[in-house]
């Protein structure tokens, strides 16, 4: 969703790299394009001017005229204050202290409060929580049904005795549900309101009347992050005439420009808590407005791809692969990397962990055209293969891959690519599991091509010869002039006394000096 405004500031920093000390005039053309690149991703203007008056104060400042690199400072003053535009810290829900939490959402119809509502209930789930949906949209059709399919995927029981489709009293299911809840014992309760395609007072009203049967613990506004500037006129009528606590995104993996997302804590003044990134129920997780900030700036997010990676991978396999790598519990064969390609799959799309890296904007254009289904091939390709084959694939010559290839229905080649990358990533994953570093990057340890500690470039094979020869005696191009400097040479040679290897021009008593060593008695059995 910052896409564009990614590429943009990332241009804008590009341009003070190299540069040992900030002018005014750099200052000032720098928060001109933040500025500009601010306002193309529809962020509010008054959020704009407060922004980009911080980074100028603060790029005046001794902050940045005494760093080392000042262009790498300006960089950190503005993650810092984006940090701080989406709401600084990472805010957590509370929970009643007794009796169960009441959760209430409101939004506009169209902003996923419903699908939200099932992501919610299944996060609260896998935190140990025991989640109650209720189902008080009972104006649009059919989303008493979707709350309930919704809720029998995520594994949530849903609290539904009104039909809907315009029929029922959503306030009175709304305070019923409370009653159920505790009859049943569940801990969290999370309300499901109706919306509307725009702000109105007969949808404040009910929102308004379920708020006060309920008492909820937290009001959370759901807002889609795709419908621009709009948003924050919403999250301000829906504050004066319902109030809430905190604000929950939806589709913040559309390809809008996302400003608005960027505006509303700052105009609402409440917390942007939780974060919804796809189609799927597991595609929720909290808002952390660092980590947002970073992926804003390319820096990637690290520290939700390891606790994404962390709930997916089984700890036992990893552990195992992990020494086979090290080479304690025997060779790394096709299977261990079959298991370790599923638990990949199962952090969800591989364009959304590679986006997870740092400096992933600068190819993103390849990760958007990333083929999801090549893991699939990648899987049939191997599972085609005897047992005997994967654990040992050095075996596989010609006629064992065109029968490979036959049963996975993929050619010959595609067979030799997968076994050809299977080795070298083998070899890669052991020496870096050794600790010998990452193979085919110069300078770097048990490297092809490091030039010692300090690193070095890559020589030829004949300059390699060079310099084994050595500079040596130049010989003069005359041939009689040649002849008589190898004469002289020669001479020389002949009067020099042979080099010793252990004193230059001195004799030395070689059973004295092993006398005196004071070696053990059985020692001489070993000079023998």
């Amino acid at each position: 969703m910052f896409a564009t405004l990614s590429d943009r500031l990332s241009a804008t920093f590009k341009n003070l790299r190299g540069k040992g000390r900030l002018s005014d005039a750099d200052i000032d053309a720098t928060a001109r394009e933040i500025r500009i690149a601010l306002l193309e991703a529809d962020v509010a203007l008054p959020v704009v001017k407060d922004f980009v008056a911080a980074v100028k104060e603060r790029a005046r400042g001794e902050e940045v005229s005494q760093a080392l690199n000042p262009a790498q400072q300006i960089v950190k003053i503005v993650n810092d204050e984006l940090v701080e535009i989406l709401g600084g810290e990472t805010r957590r829900l509370r929970y009643a202290k007794s009796g169960p939490t009441v959760i209430m959402l409101a939004g506009l119809q169209g902003a996923g409060k419903t699908t939200l509502a099932a992501k919610l209930a299944l996060w609260l789930k896998g935190q140990g929580k025991s989640p109650l949906l209720v189902a008080c949209d009972l104006q649009r059709p059919n989303a008493v049904n979707q709350l309930q399919v919704n809720g029998e995927r995520a594994g949530v029981p849903v609290f539904a005795p009104q039909p809907g489709n315009g029929v029922g009293d959503p306030v009175s299911v709304a305070r019923e549900s409370i009653e159920e809840a505790k009859r049943k014992l569940y801990d969290v309760v999370i309300v499901d309101t109706a919306g509307r395609l725009g702000v109105d007072a007969e949808m404040m009203a009910q929102a308004a009347g379920i708020r006060d049967a309920v008492r909820p613990d937290e009001t959370l506004f759901v807002v889609d992050a795709m419908i621009g500037q709009d948003a924050l006129t919403t999250a301000q009528a829906f504050l004066d005439g319902v109030g809430y606590d905190g604000v929950v995104l939806t589709k913040l993996d559309g390809d809008a420009r996302g400003g608005a997302a960027l505006s509303i804590r700052q105009v609402t003044g409440r917390p942007v808590m939780f974060a919804s990134t796809g189609e799927k129920l597991d595609d929720f997780d909290v808002f952390h407005p660092d980590r947002m900030a970073g992926r804003i700036l390319d820096m990637g997010d690290m520290l939700t791809l390891i606790e994404q990676a962390e709930k997916a991978f089984d700890q036992e396999q990893a552990l195992k692969a992990a020494q086979k790598l090290s080479g304690q519990g025997g060779e790394f064969t096709l299977d261990d990397f079959l298991e370790q390609m599923q638990q990949l799959k199962k952090l969800g799309s591989m364009q959304k962990i590679l986006g997870m890296l740092p400096g992933m904007g600068q190819i993103r254009e390849q990760l958007e055209n990333f083929d999801e289904r090549e893991i699939d091939r990648v899987e049939a390709v191997i599972r085609s293969m005897t047992p005997a084959e994967r654990a040992n694939p050095k075996i596989i010559d010609g006629s064992r891959r065109a029968r490979i290839a036959k049963g996975s229905g993929r050619s010959v080649s595609d067979v030799n690519g997968l076994v050809d990358r299977f080795f070298e990533a083998r070899k890669m994953m052991m020496q870096m599991a050794k600790g010998g570093g990452m193979p085919g990057l110069p300078g770097m340890p048990g490297m092809p091509g490091a030039g010692g500690a300090g690193g070095g470039k890559r020589i030829s094979a004949k300059q390699r010869q060079k310099q084994q020869k050595g500079k040596g005696a130049r010989r003069s191009g005359n041939p009689a002039k040649a002849a008589q400097e190898a004469a002289a040479a020669e001479k020389r040679a002949a009067e020099k006394p042979a080099a010793n290897p252990f004193g230059i021009g001195q004799d030395i008593d070689y059973e004295a000096a092993a006398a005196n060593l004071d070696l053990p008695k059985d020692f001489g059995k070993f000079l023998k």
